[in-house]
């Protein structure tokens, strides 16, 4: 039986999971689970462990290795698993050795001190990036270049699995893109833990901006270019001026916004008001008149009243945001959040509810005043593709896969777009 990689979590796991396949099938590993994990909520970290369980029920023989955020937060919560054999950190898991010594001690026997192998994280200076060439199941390619976090918000667990930030230079990005491009891949996304960060720590300090315009300028046959989540107070003039001037900057930015009222977001200890939100979203417009945002909400964190609350979904209509990821807040032992007084469960999920509500309203907004226009398609398996505002569209006719189709818009099912 071949090595599998079950990914939990954000998109940069699902591109480290990427290099997790490419680097156990170079290491020559057979019948091995590798469970590449998220620590972002409770949640997440029970259905690594809930599918790890099953997955030794169906088959006993299997071997089991752990990595990821949450095998570097809470490493003793897997090694307690009578299932797991081996648990790895997330400074490890990008090192192609690693899964050479994981074969050797699968092979030979892991001694009960060995089947722990995470290291501190915050000792990790250099970016390990893991520069996958091809993305199974996948028409656009994904590019690490960077990871960790200099903040401390304090529901963030994230720092303490991923370390301090760290980007990986310019000229290995550009030659990365260019390979991928030279693959057949017409799209590519940028992404980080904090991606506006990019460049602090590289000779020269190079930006998130000057990167983006790096690329485009260097590998002119490159048709689209995306960046995924960014924080909106780093972002820098280079940014805002790519994004008004370069069309292959694809129109569609996701924030990390987390909360629409004042006193929330400085007990969150983020660094952005709700005005500059809202300034910055304006500038966006003004810039970008056809920009599509999404953005991330936490529902029901630590101290928040209702009138907190009631501020949140006001941001979030004022703001017109097309595409809302609500998360319901999830204490994480080891931040400051967790020791502030809670709100009742039952109200998060309501306010969650709330929220998701509301964001279903303005999806079907931004679908209904996409009917009528011509768009730029990129086509993904299954006769699905996305727009080149992100947004998900349902084809009424095959089309072949990793092309771009220019596509009228006909309709739309509130969750997907329909194209002609």
């Amino acid at each position: 039986m071949p090595t599998r990689v079950e990914n939990f979590g954000c998109r940069l796991n699902s591109l480290e999971s990427e290099g997790l396949r490419k680097a156990t099938e170079t290491a020559g590993l057979s019948n091995v689970l590798v469970i590449n994990s998220c620590a972002v909520t409770s949640e997440a970290v029970r259905q690594a462990r809930q599918t790890i369980r099953r997955a030794k029920r169906h088959n006993p023989d299997l071997r089991i290795v752990v990595t990821g955020c949450a095998a570097q937060t809470e490493p003793d919560t897997f090694a307690a698993m009578a299932e797991v054999d081996l648990v790895l950190g997330n400074g490890e898991k990008a090192h192609a050795e690693t899964w050479q010594d994981v074969r050797r001690m699968l092979d030979f026997g892991i001694d009960a001190e060995q089947r722990v192998r995470v290291q501190d994280i915050f000792a990790v200076r250099e970016a390990t990036p893991h520069l996958a060439d091809r993305f199974s199941g996948h028409t656009r390619a994904f590019v690490e270049v960077q990871n960790g976090c200099d903040h401390r918000c304090t529901f963030c667990i994230i720092p303490y699995g991923r370390g301090n930030s760290r980007s990986v230079p310019m000229g290995a990005v550009v030659q990365h893109v260019r390979q991928l491009v030279g693959n057949g891949y017409r799209e590519v996304v940028l992404t980080g833990v904090d991606l506006t960060s990019y460049g602090s720590g590289l000779p020269g300090a190079p930006t998130l901006g000057q990167l983006v315009r790096t690329i485009l300028r260097h590998v002119p046959e490159l048709e689209r270019l995306r960046i995924s989540s960014i924080d909106a107070i780093e972002a820098d003039a280079d940014l805002l001026a790519a994004l008004a001037e370069e069309e292959r900057l694809m129109p569609h930015l996701h924030l990390s916004l987390q909360a629409g009222d004042d006193l929330v977001l400085k007990r969150m200890k983020r660094r952005h008001s709700r005005a500059q939100s809202l300034a910055f979203i304006r500038q966006l417009r003004r810039l970008r008149p056809d920009l599509v945002l999404g953005a991330d909400i936490i529902a029901g964190f630590p101290t928040e009243t209702e009138a907190q609350f009631r501020n949140s979904l006001a941001f979030v209509e004022e703001a017109g945001l097309a595409f809302l990821h609500v998360f319901p807040y999830s204490p994480r032992t080891g931040t400051p959040a967790a020791r502030m007084p809670q709100v009742a469960s039952t109200t998060i999920t309501r306010r969650a509810r709330q929220l998701r509500a509301l964001g279903q309203r303005l999806l079907h907004q931004h679908l209904a005043a996409q009917i009528g226009c011509e768009r730029s398609i990129l086509v993904e398996k299954g006769g699905n593709g996305h727009t080149e505002h992100f947004t998900p569209v349902r084809l009424a006719r095959p089309l072949t896969e990793g092309t771009l189709a220019r596509l009228r818009i006909t309709g739309h099912d509130g969750a997907r777009l329909v194209a002609a």
